[in-house]
């Protein structure tokens, strides 16, 4: 069975970055799961757009995820801090060495939890204060180790395909950002 990313959808997640990552991975060929956090498989976005997850987070075997991502929006980044199952994959992950990726608010769930301490990464404005020990970069997304982090929806695209760069090669995202005409 392939590696899968693991995108985490929670209520009132940020419809743009969430879609974006899902495209730009899917147009890599990498084996990309939608995950809910609530529950059900409908979940709906910050600006009242339902999306229908692949699966339910109960439902999701990690020793088979390459990488778990988390798009941020609110209350969407804080539905994703208050869940505790995710949490402990989060810390599995982290202590593990594989990689994790978050957006916008979400990485104030890796900073709470201690993982950027001492390492570079970028948020959206106002949730600095979250990335504990962090050396907080203004670039649209950055790599640290084996986090990558972006500050938002105009960052989308940059962070997908640094995603891409990690898990696949930087000729394949270099490929991809030239076919979307990224620059």
């Amino acid at each position: 069975m392939a590696k899968t990313v693991c995108i985490h959808l929670a209520e009132g997640f940020e419809e743009i970055e969430a879609i974006t990552i899902i495209d730009v991975l899917r147009r890599a060929n990498i084996h990309t799961t939608t995950v809910s956090v609530t529950g059900h498989k409908q979940v709906t976005g910050s600006h009242n757009i339902t999306v229908l997850a692949d699966k339910l987070f109960e439902d999701i075997d990690y020793s088979e995820v390459a990488m778990i991502v988390l798009p941020g929006g609110m209350p969407g980044a804080r539905n994703l801090d208050t869940h505790s199952g995710l949490q402990k994959q989060i810390l599995k992950f982290n202590e593990e060495g594989r990689p994790l990726a978050a957006i916008c608010a979400a990485p104030m769930v890796l900073g709470k939890l201690g993982i950027l301490e001492g390492e570079q990464a970028v948020c959206y404005p106002g949730y600095e204060e979250y990335l504990k020990g962090a050396s907080i970069l203004s670039e649209p997304a950055t790599e640290s180790n084996h986090v990558i982090t972006g500050r938002g929806v105009g960052a989308a695209l940059k962070f997908s395909l640094l995603i891409v760069e990690k898990l696949v090669s930087k000729e394949k995202a270099q490929t991809l950002a030239k076919q979307m005409l990224v620059e």
